[in-house]
């Protein structure tokens, strides 16, 4: 947003005024879903667990390929879905996880290649597991995974 900025004291006084109202209306109103903290955390991740041996114990480092295919997962969900927790792995995978109860869990281990190595408890002894290719969108497989951990 550009801000024409007046000389005088009144003019100064609004224009400061304006731009306190807009961010006050803009986190009021914000259509962000929680991909802004999500994002956050990925960015922390990667910063954290960027050296090898970042967990103490030989672990492989979070590359800038992981994030961004972590990064752009997360930007393919559908608008309004429930975001996940992040997560890093020895093996340098971002984990992105959803959680609704100890028996409907869903996890979802991004690697630099573009990789979503999942695994997902569905209630009861019911068990999904896989590798699907991250393309651009996430794969309609993985989303029906994740909608019945969160939505059941």
């Amino acid at each position: 947003m550009v801000w024409t900025v007046g000389l005088s004291g009144d003019a100064r006084f609004i224009d400061l005024n304006a731009q306190e109202s807009i961010q006050k209306l803009s986190r009021a109103y914000s259509l962000d879903d929680g991909r802004m903290r999500v994002q956050t955390a990925l960015a922390e991740q990667l910063e954290e667990c960027s050296q090898s041996g970042w967990d103490g114990y030989g672990a492989e480092p979070v590359i800038e390929d992981t994030y961004r295919n972590a990064y752009h997962f997360i930007e393919a969900l559908p608008r309004g879905f429930p975001m996940p927790t992040v997560g890093a792995e020895a093996d340098g995978h971002l984990t992105l996880e959803w959680y609704s109860s100890p028996s409907r869990v869903v996890s979802v281990s991004v690697s630099p290649e573009g990789d979503l190595h999942y695994a997902a408890l569905l209630g009861g002894t019911a068990r999904r597991n896989g590798t699907e290719p991250f393309l651009g969108d996430v794969p309609t497989d993985l989303l029906q995974i994740i909608r019945r951990v969160v939505f059941a």
